[in-house]
């Protein structure tokens, strides 16, 4: 079973993934930042989830998604840019760490309703995956075993 850290690197062999990845493994905004700047750093970077982070040495003080911005800003017919990321942001924030399997992520995910988990290395965050992160390696996964499989039935060895 793929960890988080097979994950991450399965996601440089994305040439679109991998440029944003070179340019800035996380895409973070600060929380003093507007909702519109949020979401136009989604759109920008084709993602549903920032990094929040306040202070000089960033610190991770919550994580924005497209989900907050539909249900806090949207639906309350609120203005994304004068209200800022702090105000709408989700303070608890949940992380994996890069031994942590495809299972761990989605039990987590699962449990919580979330779709994008931080990846915290050494207390430093160094990546994020999402959901749609973790359905690829398990469909990748499950093809090499179907592919296996094949191979052992029809007698063919690799």
């Amino acid at each position: 079973m793929p960890n988080v850290a097979q994950i991450l690197k399965s996601k440089l062999d994305d040439p679109q993934a991998a440029k944003r990845i070179a340019e800035a493994p996380v895409i973070t905004i600060d929380a003093k930042s507007s909702v519109f700047e949020a979401v136009k750093m989604m759109a920008q970077h084709q993602i549903g989830a920032l990094i929040v982070t306040e202070g000089t040495e960033g610190k991770i003080a919550g994580i924005i998604t497209e989900r907050d911005y539909a249900r806090k800003i949207v639906l309350l017919d609120r203005s994304s840019k004068s209200t800022a990321v702090g105000e709408i942001m989700t303070q608890q924030v949940l992380h994996v760490r890069m031994t942590d399997t495809t299972e761990d992520c989605m039990a987590l995910m699962t449990e919580h309703r979330m779709r994008h988990l931080p990846v915290i290395d050494n207390g430093k965050l160094v990546g994020m995956v999402s959901i749609g992160d973790l359905v690829k390696a398990i469909i990748s996964e499950q093809q090499f075993t179907i592919q296996q499989l094949e191979h052992y039935i029809s007698g063919v060895h690799i």
